[in-house]
């Protein structure tokens, strides 16, 4: 008597197209960008898409984006790197100082991030040779940093005029970009608050007027490290020795090599972005001028899933957030809870698609309570609104969360294997 056995085989996913992930990301822009016009529109805040808002959100986004990079960078290669806000502290001091002293903004982005890649060196030694916890060594430096830094305030900046334990005298700024005839054109169609019109024309007046050189190599920056590591031979072993270092070592990677090259790297990133809050944002360095950037830069690396063009979004989106309320405005934050709360009933919606109930349920009491929020008050008090950007960033990281995925061998203490 024979018998069959019906073996059910998997069906294989449909491939997604090359460039999907790109699409992607570009899509969710055009989402958000015609979101808020038509936010702007049926409120009649103008602050949410005008010239102003974009540019002051490149200057609050840039530093936290180069911070996420550099976690990128590290992360990938399986160290994690909460010494980012050390490595941007060494950043704003030698940014500052060598700018200062040789009146050049561009011998102090060379220093900075030399100062940021120092810091590096440190965490990779202490990390990959010494095998230290990640967490403690880059908590270490933190504390280094701050302390090394406010030394050598005291040590150079003693009989300058202007100067002292706890800033530098003022540096020379990086040149400004500017499109001549473009924004004078766009200018009458910007203030005609047409929808999406007007408000493209104020994001190109925004983009073309006043841009800094070092804001624009931090933003190409983040496409150039997209294509290094992830579309060459060198960044697909780096991106190996993150997920499985043993396994790339018995392919001949050097994993060691690899990790210091990239948390070296890391450390220029983050100094670079000590460089732009001591001579871009402020032109002078200022204790404690880095406020946390380093670690909400972790955060927007880790919403935007450890990928470049998230991190780019999760940075704009402090970014702007923070620019809303350093703008005084109180009203246009006001503005988003409406937003947040259409977004929550889909998301809501969606949940419920995917038989998650409890997690459909939270997002729609939290939606009625946002709607209720916003009509029945005219905005938001001052205090709440300094804070709306860390909010901002945490409420976006819990909803992220379930889709994030980090490298397989991130924070693991590795050895290579004795033959």
């Amino acid at each position: 008597m024979s018998q069959e056995l019906n073996v059910m085989e998997p069906v294989a996913r449909p491939a997604r197209p090359k460039g999907w992930a790109g699409w992607r990301v570009l899509t969710l822009l055009m989402a958000v960008f015609v979101s808020l016009a038509g936010l702007r529109v049926i409120t009649g805040q103008d602050m949410l898409t005008d010239a102003g808002t974009v540019r002051t959100t490149l200057t609050f986004a840039v530093p936290i984006g180069l911070a996420a990079l550099g976690g990128l960078w590290a992360e990938r290669a399986g160290i994690i790197n909460i010494g980012l806000e050390g490595m941007m502290i060494f950043g704003t001091w030698f940014g500052a100082y060598f700018a200062w002293s040789f009146d050049n903004p561009w011998i102090g982005l060379l220093a900075g991030t030399l100062g940021g890649m120092f810091g590096g060196l440190i965490h990779a030694v202490a990390t990959v040779t010494f095998a230290v916890d990640h967490i403690v060594s880059g908590v270490a430096i933190n504390i280094l940093a701050l302390g090394a830094m406010r030394y050598l305030s005291i040590l150079v900046y003693a009989d300058i005029p202007g100067a002292g334990a706890a800033q530098s005298p003022a540096a020379p700024s990086f040149p400004t970009l500017n499109v001549p005839w473009l924004p004078e054109a766009l200018a009458p169609i910007a203030q005609s608050n047409v929808f999406l019109v007007s408000d493209l024309a104020a994001l190109v007046i925004g983009l073309t007027t006043r841009m800094s050189a070092l804001t624009l190599i931090a933003i190409l920056l983040v496409p150039i490290s997209y294509l290094v590591l992830w579309k060459t031979t060198f960044g697909l072993r780096l991106r190996s020795v993150g997920e499985n270092p043993d396994a790339a070592e018995s392919l001949g990677v050097p994993v060691y090599t690899l990790k210091y090259v990239a948390v070296v790297v890391s450390g220029g990133l983050a100094g670079m972005g000590g460089v732009f809050l001591a001579i871009v944002a402020s032109q002078i360095y200022q204790e404690g001028q880095t406020g946390g950037r380093g670690y909400i830069g972790l955060a927007a690396m880790i919403f935007g899933n450890w990928r470049p063009g998230g991190l780019a979004m999760g940075a704009g989106l402090f970014g702007y957030t923070d620019a809303l309320q350093v703008r005084g405005g109180g009203a246009a934050i006001h503005a988003l809870l409406l937003l947040l709360a259409v977004v929550l009933l889909i998301v809501a919606v969606w949940q419920v698609r995917k038989d998650r109930k409890g997690i459909a349920l939270t997002g729609l009491l939290t939606a009625i309570v946002l709607l209720a929020w916003y009509f029945t008050t005219d905005s938001l008090p001052r205090e709440l609104a300094t804070y709306s950007p860390h909010i901002a960033t945490l409420l976006v990281l819990s909803l992220a969360s379930q889709r994030l995925r980090a490298p397989e061998g991130i924070g693991k203490q590795w050895r290579a294997s004795r033959s």
